[in-house]
């Protein structure tokens, strides 16, 4: 499911670049990586975000800047070949890899394309954003290293011909040293295109562990892949941390039809009864498209107050998302009968149940809560209104939604008693929030903000 920004600057039916960004735990800092890229968008350029399973902001924060937000599993090189191969997006007729801390100049699509027009690929001289002189000693042979050799960095944002990068099967599946094995598959085809403009990088593993300590462990790093030391292996030397096996799991949805006076009437004061059904609308589509992105299994939307609203056929039609009605009585009898559903089918998965009201819920949020209950009973992701956005279940218990004050700041409290009572194993995640009324809807608009 592409998701297309309101701003919508892509109008061309083929992209003249398609920018792929991988990005994990990148924080605040992306909305303002993302908005200086907003030029290069109204230029022709395609904007993909490849998201590794980030549990902090990132996945919401990216939302409104890219013209695809995807998830893929954990590693530089697969987050790059997902969002270079990507099913669903209009061709490009070229290819850059970006850092979510490298900034571009400001005429890089006119470069890239003319680079593009003689060599099959290339990639920029680096500077790093840090003001010592050691530093500009490091970006010349950086620089000139690469000159001579023809091997780039990732730090020096890579761009290549979408068909070339093709023929050479894009990066290889390991985790570090990608970039030097993508360049020396490309040297088949052409010495790189070394542009003397530079991007900007950040100087932050060299500030965090000291310059001469990074410089060693990159050169100890490199010989020893050399001499045929695994890919894994120096990762977790460089300070990677080792990717974690997936899970399975189903998804329940449940969700309210956008009916103005019927869903989000708490935000009626901000948006008025027909705007709060349009941001139910956003909501739900996002938290599908969310949990689709997942890719832990089967996904089910429980609708609300019954089937027959046209969204809810449209969810069916268009994305094949099974649509069952919920019941009567209160969220807990409503989660207790999805769980019951899912629960009565044989070798049933865990399952994740979750609302439509969290826009900050990513897919590393699912991905990790799945993890959890392959060895835990109960999984909960708190709300900061003393509720839960999440709630995991590797089997069926039905205690846990029973006695619970809902729609209280008794909730998580009461049903973490409720898993006590049973012996139910139990973990928490961070904690998240929900957009119930206008000052959280206000929060989200500043987050979507640079402003924030």
């Amino acid at each position: 499911m592409p998701l297309q920004s309101a701003a919508n600057l892509s109008v061309e039916s083929n992209a003249k670049l398609r920018i792929v960004m991988p990005v994990l735990n990148e924080g605040a800092g992306l909305s303002a990586r993302l908005a200086a890229l907003q030029s290069l968008r109204a230029q022709g350029a395609e904007l993909v975000l490849v998201d590794g399973g980030s549990t902090d902001e990132s996945w919401a924060r990216a939302r409104p800047w890219v013209d695809h937000l995807i998830a893929s599993a954990s590693g530089r090189a697969r987050q790059m070949n997902a969002g270079a191969f990507a099913p669903g997006m209009r061709p490009a007729q070229s290819l850059l890899f970006l850092h979510a801390d490298t900034a571009l100049p400001r005429d890089a699509l006119q470069l890239i394309e003319s680079a593009l027009k003689v060599q099959h690929w290339g990639r920029f001289d680096v500077r790093l954003d840090a003001a010592q002189v050691a530093f500009r000693m490091i970006e010349t042979m950086m620089n000139l290293r690469s000159r001579l050799s023809g091997i780039a960095t990732g730090d020096q944002a890579i761009f290549v011909r979408t068909d070339t990068f093709a023929a050479v099967g894009g990066f290889p599946d390991q985790a570090l040293m990608e970039d030097i094995v993508l360049s020396s598959r490309l040297l088949q085809f052409s010495r790189p295109a070394c542009l003397s403009q530079r991007v900007t990088t950040s100087a932050r593993k060299w500030q965090k562990n000291g310059i001469w300590r990074t410089i060693l462990l990159m050169w100890r790093l490199r010989l020893a892949y050399f001499f045929g030391e695994k890919p894994s292996n120096l990762a977790q030397a460089y300070g990677y941390k080792a990717t974690m096996p997936p899970a399975k799991a189903a998804v329940a949805v449940l969700a309210k039809a956008p009916v103005a006076g019927l869903a989000k009437t708490r935000l009626k004061p901000a948006l008025g009864a027909a705007g709060a059904a349009r941001a139910q609308r956003c909501f739900c589509l996002q938290t599908i498209h969310t949990a689709m992105q997942s890719q832990l299994g089967t996904l089910t939307l429980w609708c609300a107050p019954n089937l027959l609203h046209r969204h809810f056929r449209a969810v069916n039609k268009v994305f094949g998302i099974a649509c069952q009605e919920q019941p009567q009585g209160d969220i807990g009898e409503r989660m207790c009968h999805a769980a019951a559903m899912h629960f009565a089918q044989t070798d049933a998965p865990p399952l994740l149940i979750i609302g439509t009201d969290c826009a900050v819920l990513a897919p590393g949020h699912l991905q990790e809560a799945a993890r959890i209950l392959a060895s835990n009973d109960v999984c909960l992701i708190p709300a900061e209104d003393g509720g839960y956005v999440l709630i995991g279940l590797r089997k069926m218990i039905p205690e846990i939604f029973q006695e619970v004050a809902w729609s209280t700041s008794e909730v998580l409290s009461q049903t973490l008693a409720r898993c006590t009572l049973v012996d139910a194993s139990v973990v928490q995640l961070p904690t998240l929030w929900d957009i119930d009324d206008p000052a959280d809807w206000q929060r989200w608009q500043a987050m979507c903000r640079l402003t924030h």
